[in-house]
């Protein structure tokens, strides 16, 4: 039995009456082909079971159509969002997408990004703990994209960290507290710097005193160092660097007989699947997460369109909401 014939980019080419480059290009860069001829090249190469080979495209065009998303901790509930939206888009587009994991390693991030430069056409990177001074560096060679990162001159996509560390110290305030302490996360984390900036800045306005401890480890792990160093700080209210450091501190606390909310309030951000399982259910800081995975990749898409057409990078900040929950109440007497 003769083995059945696979359909070619002629074929396709041929039975819609265009040219060969032009379903090409309708695979590998619709935005280059009329999106009616794109339309019936599709329904065509459809009806004749045509795939294009992803191999071939790539050593004609120097495009493998393929990104990857880099995350520092797989395992945080926070990163499930971001992954799902960049994922989503990248898919709408027609794009493959790799999930890489750098273990909250500058060092890594920096190896996989070489490693993996001729199989993919640029990065996303989450969260990256990667110096500016690395970043702009690497992104001479490299096309990318950050999501919970600033560097001047790179597209970025972040939840706003000063407009929701306000709402965090106004919440507090309102319950009477007058000192607050903030377990800080990695040293490389953009974001524990900048959630110590907008927590110091906010509580400076209201009065309150406010005082930062740490790094701690961002997992459940490091909630007992964070819990014990936070009592000893003498503040009412403790808001820790993520929702995973901060079910830890609630561990912690319920084991030295610390009553939550009643001797000593707890905030956490990112509000994670299962933020509201614990006991008490905990207060935290919200964001969309998976819009800003797909802001991710849609700036990573349109990053060279908009280089070439000598437009500045766009840096998209996407709001934040406090979820009240049991775990914040009234300043003790």
């Amino acid at each position: 039995m003769s083995p059945v014939r696979r359909s070619t980019v002629y074929d396709v080419a041929r039975e819609a009456g265009v040219a060969a480059s032009t379903v090409s290009r309708a695979f590998s860069d619709p935005r280059r082909v009329n999106a009616v001829t794109r339309e019936h090249v599709l329904k065509v190469a459809e009806r004749l079971g045509y795939r294009p080979n992803p191999l071939a495209s790539a050593l004609q065009s120097g495009r493998t159509a393929t990104i990857a998303l880099l995350v520092p901790d797989i395992a945080n509930p926070h990163f499930f969002g971001t992954i799902r939206g960049a994922e989503g888009r990248a898919s709408a587009s027609g794009i493959t997408f790799i999930l890489g994991y750098t273990q909250e390693s500058a060092d890594n991030e920096r190896e996989q990004i070489l490693r993996l430069d001729r199989s993919v056409d640029g990065f996303v990177l989450a969260s990256s703990r990667m110096s500016d001074a690395t970043t702009v560096e690497l992104a001479r060679e490299h096309n990318m994209a950050l999501v919970n990162r600033q560097v001047e001159g790179l597209p970025s996509a972040i939840v706003d960290n000063g407009g929701g560390s306000r709402q965090i110290i106004d919440h507090l305030a309102s319950l009477g507290h007058r000192s607050v302490v903030y377990l800080s996360g990695p040293e490389q984390s953009w974001q524990a710097k900048e959630r110590w900036r907008g927590l110091s800045a906010a509580a400076g306005r209201c009065g309150m005193a406010a005082t930062r401890l740490g790094p701690f480890s961002p997992r459940v792990a490091g909630g007992a160092a964070a819990a014990d160093a936070a009592l000893v700080s003498g503040a009412t209210a403790f808001v820790a660097h993520n929702d995973l450091l901060a079910i830890g501190i609630l561990r912690r606390l319920a084991e030295r007989g610390i009553r939550v909310p009643r001797d000593r309030s707890v905030v956490g951000y990112d509000d994670i699947f299962g933020a509201d399982f614990c006991v008490p259910a905990l207060t935290t800081l919200a964001g969309p997460h998976e819009e800003a995975g797909r802001a991710g990749v849609e700036l990573l898409l349109n990053r060279v369109s908009r280089a070439a057409a000598g437009e500045a990078p766009r840096q998209v900040v996407l709001p934040a909401h406090l979820v009240v929950r049991d775990s914040t109440g009234p300043a003790p007497d």
